[in-house]
C-alpha cells in the first residue's frame, strides 16, 4: 500500500469508481472491465492487488463493493484451477439460522435448493459461487443466477450506508450447479484468509479518502492545533493500516502466509485496518463536526458506507480469534510476533 494513493493509475481509478457512484450498473461495468485486471493474490503482485481495490474504495464504497466479491470469485476460480464465465460475479457464504441451501447430485450433475441469506446485489449479478451442504459437508459452486429458478428478494433493506447495495436471500428451486473444489475446500484453502484481507483494503482507501478531505479542508483554514491533533491521529493510524497491509502482501506473496499463520495474519490485519478506519471516521468528525455530515452528500454518503462495510469486521470477536489463535500455537522460543 501507499500512504497517497497518488500514481496516476491508481487515481484514475479513484476518479472512475466516484464517477460510477451509487449507479449499479455503472458499478458493474467498471467491475466487469477492472476485474481481469488485479493481479490474483499470491501470484507475485498481491500488493498492487489491494492498492487497486483500495483506490476504487477511495473513490466510491458503492463501485468498491460491487468490485470487491466480484474479483474474489475470479482468484477463487483460478485458486481452483477453473476458468470464470462471462459477467459479473457475487460469492455468497453467509448462513443464518432458518436458512439452509442444499447441494444434491442428480441427474449427472448437481442442484441446489433452499435459501441463501445476505445476497448482495443477487437480483442484478450474472453469476455467483455459493456455498451449500452437500452430503460430503460445505462444498462450493457457481452458479448462473439468470435461470429462472433463482429467485430473490430485497428484504427490507432500509440502510442508509451502501444504500444501493441491497443484500437479501436468494430462493434456489432445483437449480443447476457446478461444483468448485471439493467439499471444505472453500473454507481451508489459502485464498480465503487472503480474500479477507483485500476486503481490509477497500476500507483502507475509504478511510484515506475521508482523512484526506480533512487534510484538504485544513489547507484552506487558519493553523488550529486540536485540527492539526485530529488528522494526525488519523494519520498514524492509516500509516499503519498500510504498513501492514504492505507487509502482508508481502508474506502473502513469498508463501509466508498459509495455514494457521495466514489464518492469524487476516485477522491481525483486518483488526489493524478496521481500527484505523473507526479512528479516521471518529477523527474527521471531530474536526469537521456535522456540516459536512449535514450539506455535503459525497461525504457523508462515504461515512455511512464505511460504517456499514466495517460491520464485515466482528470487533472484539476478531480480537478474541486472535488471542485464540495465539494460544494454540506452538512455541519455538520466541514470541509469535
Amino acid at each position: 500500500m501507499t500512504d497517497g494513493l497518488a500514481e496516476p493509475e491508481l487515481a484514475g481509478l479513484t476518479a472512475a469508481a466516484g464517477s460510477a457512484g451509487e449507479d449499479i450498473k455503472a458499478g458493474l461495468a467498471l467491475a466487469a472491465q477492472l476485474g481481469p485486471r488485479l493481479p490474483f493474490p499470491g501470484g507475485g503482485d498481491t500488493a498492487a492487488r489491494w492498492r487497486m481495490l483500495a483506490a476504487v474504495a477511495a473513490g466510491d464504497l458503492t463501485a468498491a463493493r460491487i468490485l470487491e466479491p466480484h474479483a474474489d470469485a475470479l482468484a477463487i476460480l483460478a485458486e481452483a484451477g477453473e476458468s470464470a464465465a462471462d459477467g459479473c460475479w457475487g460469492v455468497f457464504a453467509a448462513e443464518a439460522p432458518g436458512n439452509k441451501l442444499k447441494a444434491e447430485a442428480e441427474r449427472g450433475g448437481w442442484r441446489l435448493s433452499g435459501t441463501k441469506p445476505w445476497c448482495s446485489l443477487g437480483t442484478v449479478l450474472d453469476r455467483a459461487l455459493v456455498t451449500a451442504h452437500g452430503p460430503d459437508g460445505v462444498a462450493l459452486f457457481a452458479v448462473d443466477l439468470r435461470q429462472p429458478s433463482v429467485t430473490g428478494e430485497v428484504a427490507g433493506w432500509v440502510s442508509r450506508g451502501l444504500r444501493a447495495v441491497t443484500s437479501g436471500p436468494l430462493h434456489f428451486d432445483a437449480v443447476p450447479a457446478e461444483p468448485v473444489g471439493a467439499a471444505g475446500w472453500y473454507l481451508t484453502r489459502p485464498g480465503f484468509a487472503w480474500g479477507g484481507i483485500g476486503v481490509a483494503a477497500c476500507w483502507y482507501g475509504a478511510a484515506w479518502a475521508l482523512a484526506d478531505t480533512l487534510r484538504q479542508s485544513l489547507a484552506t483554514r487558519a493553523p488550529d492545533p486540536i485540527r492539526d491533533l485530529n488528522l494526525g491521529r488519523a494519520d498514524v493510524g492509516l500509516h499503519a493500516a498500510s504498513r501492514c497491509l504492505t507487509g502482508a502482501a508481502a508474506d502473502v506473496d513469498a508463501g509466508c502466509a498459509l495455514g494457521a499463520i495466514g489464518a492469524l495474519l487476516a485477522v491481525r490485519v483486518r483488526s489493524v485496518v478496521a481500527a484505523a478506519a473507526e479512528l479516521a471516521v471518529e477523527q474527521v468528525g471531530h474536526a469537521l463536526g456535522p456540516a459536512p455530515l449535514a450539506f455535503d452528500e459525497p461525504h457523508a454518503r462515504r461515512v455511512a458506507d464505511l460504517l456499514v462495510y466495517l460491520r464485515q469486521h466482528h470487533a472484539e470477536r476478531d480480537l478474541a480469534d486472535v488471542g485464540a489463535r495465539l494460544r494454540e500455537l506452538p512455541s519455538h522460543g520466541m514470541p509469535p510476533w
